[in-house]
């Protein structure tokens, strides 16, 4: 039986099966019962989910967390009281590199995310080509995850007020993600269909098949638990796919790095090279790409054999406003 998830700490019984399996518990040695504490360091946590799939109880660390934050947020009267986020709030709270002009007159558009162009900017190029001649096009923007991660919560809901009104606006029934994040924050908001990435190419019939024997998948955060992604991934795999076990999380998750540098690049780092690290999600292999070999499903289904470009991400999103 699946057991409840919910967010009564109090039920928490202090057994430390959440410490034993996060690193930012285990350096501040505390449970996700320790409120006091956690509450004064909400913003250090990476919102991985890992406490909440291991608690016998089934405490939602995830949520109390978010809670947190958002309840800072209202006590400040609406902002921040945290600093060092102002590159995140100036690019993200109402997207920088917004591009939407192809966009017109299409039923469905690819929505690439911010990480994906970023990192992955020649195999995006690839995918908007081929794309391109089905009569689908590009729509760049942010779907407003980090902004909702941060307890902002007016700009959070002004952002999905702003993509609904739009798709609305321009007739787009459809978009097509390429990124597990944006899947997942979407969720039921959006009043459009949401397609992944792998079951449109899957549909036209496009995409190379790839031996899974030489490789183990991480697993991103918010699909670990459900991995909803892999039915969609299978067509193009040949061979059972392996998971990576003990990784917490890629050291990107919450927005934490700001609050955890050291920790976040010691996450980044801490995986074993037995096998090659593989992951359907660009924001983990663009950090996991910064300390070893690491590579994304959709460079070698699209054949274009690109690693991540994380040294020039931000300037990768900024050509793709002009596109």
């Amino acid at each position: 039986m699946k057991k409840e998830i919910h967010k009564r700490v109090d039920e928490c019984i202090h057994c430390n099966a959440c410490k034993r399996k996060c690193k930012f518990l285990t350096k501040y040695d505390i449970c996700i019962g320790d409120t006091e504490k956690l509450k004064e360091l909400a913003y250090h946590c990476y919102l991985c989910g890992e406490c909440t799939r291991v608690c016998p109880k089934g405490i939602d660390g995830r949520g109390i967390i978010l809670d947190y934050r958002k309840e800072e947020v209202r006590e400040r009267k609406y902002g921040l009281k945290e600093e060092g986020y102002r590159g995140i709030l100036l690019e993200k709270k109402n997207y920088l590199f917004q591009n939407h002009r192809k966009a017109k007159g299409c039923k469905t558009v690819l929505f690439p995310g911010c990480n994906f162009p970023g990192y992955f900017p020649k195999t995006l190029d690839k995918l908007v080509k081929i794309l391109h001649k089905e009569g689908i096009e590009p729509y760049y923007d942010c779907c407003g995850k980090p902004i909702e991660e941060l307890g902002l919560e007016r700009e959070a809901e002004a952002i999905l007020s702003r993509l609904n009104a739009d798709f609305k606006k321009r007739g787009i029934e459809e978009i097509i993600l390429v990124c597990p994040n944006c899947f997942y924050h979407f969720g039921d908001k959006l009043n459009v269909k949401i397609t992944t990435i792998y079951e449109k190419l899957k549909e036209l019939n496009i995409g190379k098949k790839l031996s899974t024997e030489d490789y183990e998948c991480f697993f991103p955060c918010p699909d670990r638990e459900n991995k909803r992604w892999l039915p969609q991934l299978s067509p193009f795999l040949l061979g059972e796919l392996t998971e990576k076990k003990n990784l917490q999380c890629c050291g990107m998750g919450g927005c934490a790095f700001v609050k955890e540098p050291a920790l976040s690049k010691e996450m980044a780092k801490d995986h074993p090279k037995e096998k090659k690290l593989i992951s359907y999600c660009a924001t983990c292999i663009g950090q996991f790409a910064r300390f070893g070999e690491s590579e994304h499903f959709l460079p070698h289904i699209l054949e274009t054999g690109e690693k991540a470009d994380y040294k020039h991400s931000f300037w990768n999103r900024f050509k793709h406003k002009f596109y």
